[in-house]
């Protein structure tokens, strides 16, 4: 707890020492604002991606947990973050976007110019965080598999295809894991179903790649959010996360539905935003 505290206060030291800095400029910083999401299924490690951009002298970064831009952890209205990135006077003005993928391709363009870093992690790590945090996947994948408007955002912007393939999936005693796993399947088709494969404001990126080789995958990621890259902005990123607990026991329908989206998205090739390898 002392060492949160720590680092929260040394956080919030930098946030006001930036937004100084970026008052003196503000006029030159308006110019050529710019507004960045950095998007993901839930436990994908869009926290560390937020943390290492608000190192960053050239952002201003609104975490999930701001409740300035944020209702229980959704993104407020767009009137309101219009609002927000009025009165930046940051070059960059970086929010988060897991709760709202399924609108991402409306507020891209209700935001233009608009740019993204979608982050896709291993799907097993994911299973195994969800679970350890939330717990409660089984719950909601039955009541999506009846009504896929029944469970808040989760299940939102779901095609008919995909709500077909997540019925076919769900039984009454699906576990949490395979529950889990079927949500980080239908939660990344999204980004296919809105053609983010082909459009260049978006950014694939791996977290895999970002934790082990933290210097050359986060300098790509600011030169297309058009920001500066120093070595310290991503020293405290460590590959400690990668595969370390138990493989999660996942049903083998489920199970090979994420392994096809996984070569799915291997398979992209990078166009100016394409994925980061």
């Amino acid at each position: 707890m002392a060492s949160y505290r720590i680092e929260e206060g040394l956080r919030r030291l930098l946030v006001l020492r930036k937004s100084l800095v970026q008052a003196i400029s503000a006029r030159r910083n308006k110019a050529g604002q710019r507004l960045a999401f950095i998007a993901g299924v839930q436990r994908s490690g869009t926290t560390m991606m937020m943390d290492v951009l608000e190192r960053s002298a050239e952002t201003d970064v609104y975490h999930e947990r701001d409740r300035r831009a944020f209702d229980n952890y959704q993104m407020r209205e767009p009137a309101v973050i219009h609002e927000l990135l009025q009165r930046s006077n940051a070059p960059c003005f970086v929010i988060k976007c897991l709760c709202e993928l399924q609108h991402l391709q409306r507020l891209m363009n209700d935001f233009a110019p608009a740019r993204t870093v979608w982050i896709v992690r291993d799907y097993r790590d994911v299973v195994n965080s969800m679970c350890k945090s939330f717990g409660n996947q089984a719950k909601q994948v039955r009541r999506i598999a009846v009504d896929r408007d029944s469970d808040g955002w989760q299940g939102q912007g779901m095609s008919d295809t995909t709500h077909e393939l997540v019925r076919a999936h769900v039984h009454d005693e699906i576990s949490d894991s395979s529950a889990a796993a079927l949500i980080w399947y239908f939660r990344n088709q999204l980004y296919f179903d809105q053609g983010f494969d082909h459009d260049p404001r978006v950014l694939l990126v791996r977290y895999e790649s970002l934790v082990t080789q933290p210097e050359p995958e986060f300098e790509r990621i600011f030169t297309f959010l058009d920001l500066d890259y120093r070595a310290r902005h991503s020293r405290k990123v460590v590959p400690h996360s990668i595969r370390k607990s138990r493989e999660p026991q996942i049903e083998q329908p489920i199970r090979d539905l994420c392994e096809a989206m996984t070569r799915r998205l291997d398979g992209l090739r990078p166009i100016h935003g394409g994925i980061a390898a």
